[in-house]
């Protein structure tokens, strides 16, 4: 028998030859088709939420942030003793989006964290507060805001947001009670932003 290459069965050799051929195409396209259903079922064997396991990430750098399903503002309580001096981070987050979340501080050389908010339900307004020292050893502060009520396993953030220290406009107050209206404007100020979905 002759061959054109590739061990495809020649023509040229009269009927055997169209057998040859026939054959031929018929064990080819069984290949291929084999070849198809492996890829089928690895495909319906990957995790279904696989693109899911990589949480957005979002950079905050003003001392607010809106977007949909969370809006926060910053502000700091200063005191005589730079010690007792602390940093406030109101949070509100709508439920339906975002049930749950944790905040952490972040050493970005060693990346030891430091937990700052255990996860928890995130309905209503979150007050967190944090001595300003303790951003100078861990200044990465990540705000991990998940789609399920509770930790499941394999759990990861939906959205990841992140600061690198206090932003630099953060406004300092000396007395509590205007900390807390400043807070309570600013976060009006921006759900109240022309076409903002913020809870």
């Amino acid at each position: 028998m002759r061959g054109v290459g590739h061990g495809v069965p020649d023509l040229r050799d009269g009927p055997a030859g169209v057998v040859r051929h026939q054959q031929w195409r018929w064990e080819a396209w069984g290949r291929s088709l084999m070849i198809l259903a492996c890829l089928a079922l690895a495909f319906r064997l990957a995790p279904p939420d696989a693109a899911a396991e990589t949480p957005a990430e979002a950079h905050g750098v003003a001392d607010a942030y809106v977007a949909p399903g969370i809006a926060l503002a910053w502000g700091v309580l200063r005191d005589a003793n730079e010690a007792a001096t602390m940093v406030v981070l109101r949070i509100v987050t709508d439920p339906q989006r975002y049930p749950s979340l944790a905040v952490v501080g972040i050493d970005p050389f060693t990346r030891r964290e430091q937990p700052l908010l255990q996860r928890k339900s995130s309905s209503g307004v979150i007050d967190l507060r944090v001595p300003r020292a303790h951003f100078a050893d861990f200044p990465r502060t990540e705000l991990r805001l998940y789609h399920a009520a509770s930790a499941q396993p394999s759990d990861t953030p939906k959205l990841v947001l992140f600061y690198l220290g206090v932003p630099d406009t953060t406004p300092e107050f000396v007395n509590e009670a205007k900390l807390d209206a400043y807070l309570a404007e600013r976060l009006a100020r921006l759900r109240a932003k022309p076409g903002s979905k913020t809870p």
